[in-house]
């Protein structure tokens, strides 16, 4: 009862995180000069066309189940043409950070709002405000590993000379798989690694409320 009480609060800042993080390469693709996400019909706020039936709902569902400390979803990617960039693959570099980016203004305006309300809201509306800023920090935290196809990479991709690009990108089709053994089989070495990021974050996002 208490695994699916959790994925029921968790469950706003789950969609609301992997939307507007998705949504966020998108537009900011569009401002670099490619328009694939828009015609593609994923520049919307509408969860339908951006969720993937597995990372939106059969992982986190797994991972409350497991009692994982790390509670992560995705989204499908937005289709990005690099072809169509202003600078070409450098503007890679802010499509990459826009969907942290996004994630972290969502966590510090929740933690902003939960802090405000903190000793009058009721305990199941503060909870979720909690889940907002903790789940779009590790949104943010996660996606910046530099595995293909994670945003992080795409960071990298923006600058790393072109004879080291193809070796680099070449273990994109095996990134998927590399993230899931990182989650399911080294889930404590993970979060030890990923937890005193998201107490800092935490903190700072929600001053007094979280120790």
């Amino acid at each position: 009862m208490d695994s699916l009480l959790n994925l029921l609060l968790a469950l706003p800042a789950l969609l609301v995180g992997v939307v507007i993080h998705e949504y966020s390469h998108g537009r900011v693709a569009e401002l670099m000069g490619d328009p694939t996400a828009r015609r593609a019909g994923r520049l919307t706020f509408n969860p339908l066309p951006h969720l993937d039936p597995f990372g939106s709902v059969i992982l986190p569902l797994l991972l409350i189940l497991m009692g994982s400390p790390i509670l992560f979803a995705a989204a499908k990617p937005v289709p990005v043409n690099p072809h169509n960039f202003k600078r070409g693959r450098r503007d890679f570099f802010w499509v990459g950070l826009a969907g942290p980016a996004s994630n972290l203004t969502v966590a510090l305006a929740a933690g902003l709002i939960t802090s405000a309300v903190w000793t009058i809201a009721p305990i199941w509306l503060l909870e979720i405000g909690v889940y907002f800023v903790k789940i779009n920090c590790i949104l943010a935290i996660f996606n910046l590993i530099p595995i293909p196809p994670l945003d992080g990479s795409r960071l990298v991709e923006a600058y790393l000379p072109d004879r080291l690009l193809q070796g680099y990108m070449s273990i994109e089709p095996f990134g998927i798989f590399i993230i899931f053994g990182l989650i399911f089989f080294f889930n404590t070495q993970f979060w030890l690694i990923l937890s005193p990021v998201l107490k800092f974050l935490t903190n700072l996002f929600m001053p007094g409320v979280m120790s």
